[in-house]
């Protein structure tokens, strides 16, 4: 009995193809802790994290992750940096992104207020961390920035990519966030 040829009848595949992605955070703690957690509940092994070994500003950032990409070359479809405004001058690091080819997700004033808006819409002008801070503590009274559970946030994730989403464009506005943006690249 010969064996018929049935390449012509075969289903496509109906999963999407998901892209790899490369996330460097300059922070040791919470970035890192927030992003593993992310793509531990959602399941998606194409997401590599990566953490700066030290805190540092933007620009060093980004030139990590380039140069993290540059030595894997082909292993990932996009590189993102997570970074903060908070005292840095993130100017510089956007240019250097732009011209290294990596994507910037900055937070105005810090990465607290994307976990912010896992609760509330929050418009209000905010200055400094402790005020982001205070915030968030109304809806998770022991959050501490070095202890940061993923679990806690899991449920708000879509409603904190749509908040995001729906607030002004630009690293300058405070609050304004990209993180959206990446995370719904993970998801």
């Amino acid at each position: 009995m010969t064996r018929r040829e049935n390449t012509a009848r075969r289903r496509r595949a109906f999963r999407e193809e998901r892209r790899s992605l490369l996330v460097v955070c300059g922070a040791l703690a919470t970035e890192p802790a927030y992003f593993e957690g992310l793509k531990r509940d959602r399941r998606n092994p194409a997401v590599t994290i990566k953490i700066k070994a030290r805190p540092t500003d933007p620009e060093t950032v980004v030139n990590f992750a380039a140069g993290l990409r540059d030595r894997a070359a082909g292993t990932h479809d996009e590189v993102w940096c997570v970074v903060d405004v908070d005292e840095f001058d993130v100017s510089r690091a956007l240019v250097q992104a732009r011209r290294r080819g990596v994507n910037l997700a900055v937070s105005n004033p810090c990465f607290e207020y994307w976990l912010l808006l896992h609760f509330e819409t929050c418009a209000a002008p905010m200055t400094r961390y402790r005020e982001v801070e205070r915030r968030l503590r109304r809806h998770l009274p022991e959050y501490r920035k070095s202890g940061l559970r993923f679990e806690d946030f899991a449920g708000g994730v879509d409603a904190a990519v749509n908040r995001a989403g729906s607030s002004p464009a630009g690293h300058e506005i405070n609050p304004s966030t990209q993180v959206g943006a990446l995370v719904s690249k993970m998801i």
